[in-house]
């Protein structure tokens, strides 16, 4: 019994020194968010901690590689950055109460200069959007489409959103032997 404790310790133990190390590595925002608490300071923290990343990632690929896509069937990389853009403005643009327009996403041949200019307006539509959250207005329903949903629904789905579309640009990246923003030393 007292080695499957020690097992177990030895488990957890290097569970938390893993996960620390990959903390330490994860880039933080250059101005943090304000020191609040609440719903809305929340999504507005891990919003802020994201978005840095996803442009950088942006960034990082060389505008010779943005039609890289590592098989056949699947998006390019530019594809998945205007995907980030679309899915932001869409939802950046319903919380703020203004309205969609398809000109905010280039096309997928556009240039590299070109897509992370749009992803950068969307990051700019949505800091207007999370900068308004407020814990009083996180329950308001917002409609999109067919779809009503609460503000935090709508906050929390793109953090979610962002962070699954960030792992697919950082496995781009390293597939071209580039180190991601949140894996650099």
């Amino acid at each position: 019994m007292k080695m499957l404790h020690s097992a177990i310790g030895a488990v957890l133990l290097s569970f938390a020194a893993f996960a620390s190390a990959q903390m330490a590595g994860m880039q933080m925002p250059a101005t943090p968010p304000p020191a609040s608490t609440g719903p809305a300071s929340e999504v507005l923290r891990s919003y802020s901690t994201l978005k840095p990343n996803v442009i950088k990632a942006a960034e990082k690929m060389p505008d010779a590689d943005y039609q890289y896509k590592p098989t056949p069937d699947i998006r390019t990389f530019a594809r998945i950055v205007n995907h980030i853009t679309e899915a932001q403005a869409h939802t950046c643009t319903a919380l703020n109460g203004t309205k969609f327009d398809a000109k905010m996403v280039p096309s997928d041949t556009a240039d590299k200069a070109t897509i992370v200019a749009a992803l950068k307006a969307s990051f700019d539509e949505c800091d207007k959007a999370y900068a308004a959250l407020t814990n009083e207005s996180m329950a308001e329903m917002v409609t999109l489409g067919p779809q009503k949903r609460s503000r935090t629904g709508f906050a929390w789905g793109n953090v979610s959103h962002d962070n699954e579309q960030y792992a697919e640009l950082s496995t781009y990246l390293r597939l071209k032997g580039l180190v991601p923003p949140t894996a650099e030393k």
